[in-house]
């Protein structure tokens, strides 16, 4: 059995909740801010394109870095269902990613999502502890 499959598919988590080092997550955010930060084009003629969003719900923010296809739903104002997400660390604060078998994908309701922004999980630092004390 493979324990990154066990669990709930419907089980939706928050942002406040996200901690550095989860995975398996399935989130719904709604993005407020997209910014394409790589557009690079490979030498067999593929690219790599990396958007990163300012996402969240009513717990809060996150961003979300997405990759290739999944850049193309974030878009500002659109509520997303993010499937196997993951917390990345980047520079010492967390960013939500998703999985190899993950999914961003509209939701079909696009029902109106009220986001906390008194609350950014991304602009908390994190410092690795040594617990070799």
């Amino acid at each position: 059995l493979d324990p990154r499959t066990m669990s709930d598919p419907l089980e939706i988590v928050t942002v406040d909740s996200l901690r550095p080092g989860l995975s398996n997550l399935n989130l719904v955010v709604k993005i407020l801010e997209a910014t394409e930060v790589l557009n690079k084009k490979h030498p067999d003629g593929s690219s790599t394109t990396i958007v990163e969003c300012v996402a969240g719900d009513a717990t809060g923010t996150v961003i979300f870095s997405a990759r290739n296809k999944q850049a193309e739903a974030c878009k500002p104002g659109v509520v997303l269902r993010i499937t196997n997400g993951k917390v990345d660390m980047f520079k010492g604060t967390m960013r939500l990613a998703v999985e190899k078998g993950g999914s961003v994908k509209p939701t079909e309701e696009q029902e109106d999502v009220d986001v906390n922004t008194g609350y950014d999980l991304s602009a908390v630092e994190y410092e690795l502890i040594s617990d070799n004390l």
